[in-house]
């Protein structure tokens, strides 16, 4: 009896230590699957951490391809510094120069008609009739017609006087005079003759175009009349109005560039055999401003007469970082351009503006040479910014 409640009582020892071990193996494996878990998770964070601080630091780049660029017309350059000009901007105007016009005139008194229809603006060639003169309804009647009457009648005196002088039949004084007579009358024929049945015609001596039209069609015109301006535009004016308080930068006026307000393109006068002619010394009556004249090639294009935006050049600058005015793009009111790290990777970059010729900008800061910048298209790369700035980019430096 007392065997058997031993064995009894050791089965029951061996079934609680058995237990027991089972629930300590059973804790351990929650305990390495929990720390697995957990390790797990700070792997997981810690890339999250890493992607995270890799994109923080590349956020103010921005991804545009070679092909987005070539088809976008995105052309970058190295900047070096070279010269720069001085720049004084200033108003003025393109006009004619006088040695460049021509006057017609009335060659006789008459009323005048348009053989076509013409206007200030319209371009005629050099030996074009552009009016007809005719003295038809007067009361004096046609003056060609006169004078053509006037030349035959000397022609005649002429003629009889030079076969009686040499018999002495006709004095050498009136011969003389009828010889001064006849020649007269030729020239005034001549000078009318050979025009329009309906009239003498005036003709244009140059090619040009009507500068200013200053008779109508019907006007009476009497001899020497003017009737139009013809400006070949082959030679032109810039006339720039210097304010007063730049007139002791006149002296170091080298040269100028301008624009017109139809046309974006900036001219250099430079480029166009243009040259300085002048400048006041005092301003003008009733005028705030002092006249600098320049004289420059013209071409089709430019219009005399228009405004124009100018910029003055004065002393030449050495090792002056400048873009040019395209590469430039405002935000804000702060100027920004655009830096080319490689192939694909642009980066923002902000600049203060200097002086400007039209053309080109003076870099005052944000760059100091070397850097390849976008000076073409760069509007684009602006936009591509608002869309594909990478949150996430792997771009290695």
């Amino acid at each position: 009896m007392k065997s058997n409640r031993f064995i009894a009582g050791f089965a029951s020892l061996l079934l609680i230590v058995s237990c027991h071990n089972g629930n300590h193996r059973h804790g351990l494996h929650e305990e390495e699957g929990h720390n697995h878990e957990t390790e797990a998770e700070h792997t997981h964070e810690g890339e999250i951490h890493d992607h995270e601080h890799e994109a923080k630091g590349h956020s103010d780049e921005i991804i545009l391809t070679p092909e987005k660029a070539e088809a976008a017309g995105v052309v970058s350059e190295k900047i070096v510094p070279g010269e720069f000009y001085g720049v004084i901007p200033v108003g003025g105007k393109v006009t004619g120069a006088p040695s460049d016009q021509t006057m017609l005139v009335a060659g006789v008194s008459g009323t005048i008609s348009f053989l076509t229809p013409i206007a200030e603006g319209t371009y005629v060639s050099e030996g074009d009739p552009v009016f007809v003169i005719s003295g038809e309804h007067l009361q004096d009647g046609d003056q060609s017609e006169r004078a053509r009457i006037a030349y035959e009648t000397a022609k005649r005196d002429y003629q009889r006087a030079a076969a009686l002088v040499k018999d002495k039949i006709v004095s050498e004084k009136d011969f003389n005079a009828a010889k001064a007579g006849y020649e007269n009358a030729k020239l005034a024929y001549e000078a009318i003759a050979g025009n329009g049945k309906d009239g003498v015609e005036v003709i244009c001596k140059t090619n040009g175009y009507v500068k200013n039209l200053l008779v109508e069609e019907g006007d009476y015109v009497t001899v020497g009349q003017p009737v139009a301006t013809i400006a070949e535009n082959s030679r032109l004016y810039l006339k720039a109005d210097l304010p007063e308080r730049y007139f002791s930068l006149a002296p170091q006026i080298t040269s100028a560039k301008f624009r017109t307000p139809y046309d974006d393109t900036v001219y250099d006068i430079r480029e166009m055999g243009g040259r300085l002619l002048a400048y006041g010394k005092n301003p003008a009556d009733n005028s705030p401003y002092i006249p600098v004249t320049f004289e420059f090639n013209g071409n089709r294009e430019i219009i005399s007469g228009t405004f124009a935006e100018i910029y003055l050049l004065t002393q030449k600058r050495d090792n002056v970082i400048s873009l040019p005015t395209d590469a430039i793009t405002e935000e804000q009111g702060v100027n920004f351009v655009y830096i080319q790290i490689d192939e694909t990777c642009y980066k923002k970059n902000e600049v203060k503006l200097g002086e400007s010729d039209g053309q080109r900008v003076e870099i005052l800061s944000g760059l100091n040479g070397g850097e390849q910048v976008v000076t073409n298209g760069a509007i684009h790369v602006k936009l591509a910014s608002a869309g594909n700035a990478i949150p996430a980019h792997t771009h290695q430096h």
